[in-house]
């Protein structure tokens, strides 16, 4: 008989020598990241969390569940889920959403998903048992990827924010997200937290840049037009680092409490970093993290299912779903 320690030698020598043997018995999952307006998927691989190929499609222009359902099962097999050895799915969705019993809670988007078993239908769409699909939040989805393969990795305690429509967030601790504790507002969400008269997502969004550019030319315009006018445009460029003011203010709130190692934008608003980031910066008095822009871009939502499903990582196994309930004040 062959000693076991010979087995374990042979099979470490041929990591070193042969990765690409010892990657055909690793294991893949089928991911996908749910936006408001498309669908991304890919197929990412167990140990570095790489992905296949990354295909997308927008929003069924029939708004139905099985539509949905059927643009999910298109996408999966475009993005090869039939040529590895895949062990599920673990989809990245917006909120509310019940993430353990995999049933959406939104109404004021996807409303044809509100109160569909979307496990259930996924898993017989694929041919899965139910156990096989699972959901986590996007924000979670987001700075789990950061953390697994992009600008978060080696930090201790990180904190995520993906700026866009709205502000996303999510917090870890030693690669777990964490929805409690202390320095971290409930259910880790900071769009509710009340700010300046208001919520924090009133400032902190891209209808506050809208919003602040036609008060002061009486113009409206996408944020993405904006960016492309700051170079030559005062307004655009205030707008900007009025934006920029803001994110500085919330933050240092929310450094005081929960003490980061690093702190990751992404989301859409995060391409214009060159913008904000310096108004942001100015509001610290004291910088003892690193406030980065995300490595991954699109792909961390998608990478950070792939965290989420071999590591444990994500919020469901420790938290039930999401709340719009308001949180404390910043």
């Amino acid at each position: 008989m062959v000693p076991i320690s010979f087995v374990i030698e042979t099979i470490s020598w041929m990591g070193a020598h042969y990765p690409q043997m010892v990657d055909v018995v690793k294991d893949s999952i089928l991911v996908f990241d749910v936006g408001g307006s498309h669908v991304s998927a890919a197929v990412c691989q167990e140990g570095d969390y790489c992905l296949g190929p990354v295909v997308s499609a927008p929003h069924p222009a029939t708004q139905t569940c099985e539509a949905f359902v059927g643009l999910l099962h298109t996408l999966g097999v475009e993005a090869g889920v039939n040529c590895g050895r895949e062990v599920g799915a673990t989809l990245a969705m917006p909120g509310p959403f019940d993430f353990q019993a995999g049933i959406s809670l939104m109404r004021h988007k996807l409303p044809y998903l509100y109160g569909i078993d979307l496990r259930r239908a996924l898993a017989e769409r694929f041919g899965w048992q139910p156990c096989q699909v699972r959901f986590i939040n996007d924000a979670d989805a987001f700075l789990l990827g950061e953390i697994g393969a992009g600008a978060a990795r080696g930090f201790g305690r990180a904190m995520g924010l993906t700026l866009g429509t709205g502000i996303g967030s999510a917090f870890a601790v030693d690669g777990r997200i964490v929805t409690e504790g202390v320095g971290v507002p409930k259910n880790g969400e900071i769009w509710n937290l009340e700010y300046g008269g208001g919520i924090v997502e009133d400032f902190i969004s891209s209808r506050a840049i809208r919003g602040t550019y036609e008060r002061r030319t009486g113009k409206t315009l996408e944020v993405v037009q904006l960016a492309a006018l700051a170079p030559e445009d005062a307004a655009a460029q205030e707008a900007f680092a009025e934006f920029g003011q803001h994110l500085g203010r919330v933050l240092e709130t929310l450094l005081a409490r929960f003490v980061p190692d690093v702190v990751v934008l992404g989301g859409g608003i995060s391409r214009s970093a060159y913008l904000f980031l310096p108004a942001t910066r100015k509001q610290f008095c004291n910088q003892a993290f690193q406030l980065r822009v995300s490595e991954l871009r699109d792909r961390a939502a998608l990478v950070g299912c792939g965290v989420a499903s071999f590591s444990g990582g994500n919020r469901s196994a420790i938290h039930a779903g999401s709340s719009s309930t308001p949180g404390d004040a910043v």
